[in-house]
């Protein structure tokens, strides 16, 4: 079982049931974050992509707890430029063992820059994660991408149990596309994230659940910022 903890936006904290401590995507200062989070132990900094709502807390975290940074190559790059002690960049297809945790990238549809003085920065592409916990399990970290048809392929590969999938639509997919997503990868649980955070971000888990209505087998986890539920 693990222990998963919403940060707020697509910020998530996971805990083994051996204690490790995982961090996906932290942006602890995003207007949702619970403002009394405060991490005790971080094993492993997960990153899908370099846009600065999803890696605003990166480097304080690393600095912090001495924790290696895992993502793609041009990503890990970036974050040892700027100090970060401990990276581990790597590609799409490839696995790392990160103690109890496997960390797998694979493709998504999406951009990854940051703002820099000169323009935008390239931080190499996007992609999703796929984790394989110890008791078996393989769980999908969507990142910010859009539905795409090789999702089939991912469920054919990994047999995602539970999937993390964006639907606040403008910047991501939306409720209608995430539903598309659902039954390609074919995951009995789904975390709706990345919606709520800003005006812009529209879908809700009650119009995901509309559309999945046909799917009554496909549980869909709907909770606060701050609160934990065990998977």
């Amino acid at each position: 079982m693990i222990d998963v903890t919403w940060l707020g936006h697509s910020s998530f904290a996971l805990q083994l049931e051996s204690g490790e401590t995982y961090l996906l995507d932290p942006w602890l200062g995003n207007p949702k974050a619970p403002k009394d989070y405060k991490p005790s132990r971080v094993d492993g900094i997960l990153l899908s992509h370099g846009h600065s709502d999803h890696t605003g807390s990166v480097v304080a975290l690393a600095a912090e707890f001495r924790c290696p940074v895992l993502g793609i190559v041009e990503l890990c790059g970036h974050f040892a430029s700027k100090g970060v002690a401990n990276t581990i960049g790597f590609n799409k297809g490839g696995t790392v063992k990160l103690g109890p945790l496997s960390v797998t990238l694979t493709h998504a549809f999406h951009s990854s820059s940051e703002e820099g003085e000169n323009g935008s920065v390239y931080l190499g592409e996007a992609c999703g994660l796929i984790l394989t916990v110890p008791d078996g399990r393989s769980i999908y970290f969507a990142g910010d991408t859009d539905v795409f048809g090789d999702m089939a392929l991912l469920a054919a590969l990994y047999k995602p149990e539970i999937a993390f999938l964006p639907i606040g639509d403008f910047y991501t997919m939306g409720p209608k596309q995430a539903a598309h997503a659902c039954r390609l990868l074919q995951a009995k649980t789904i975390v709706p994230m990345h919606y709520g955070t800003f005006p812009a971000l529209t879908g809700t888990p009650a119009e995901l659940r509309s559309l999945l209505s046909d799917f009554s087998d496909i549980r869909i986890e709907e909770f606060r910022p701050g609160h934990t539920i065990t998977l």
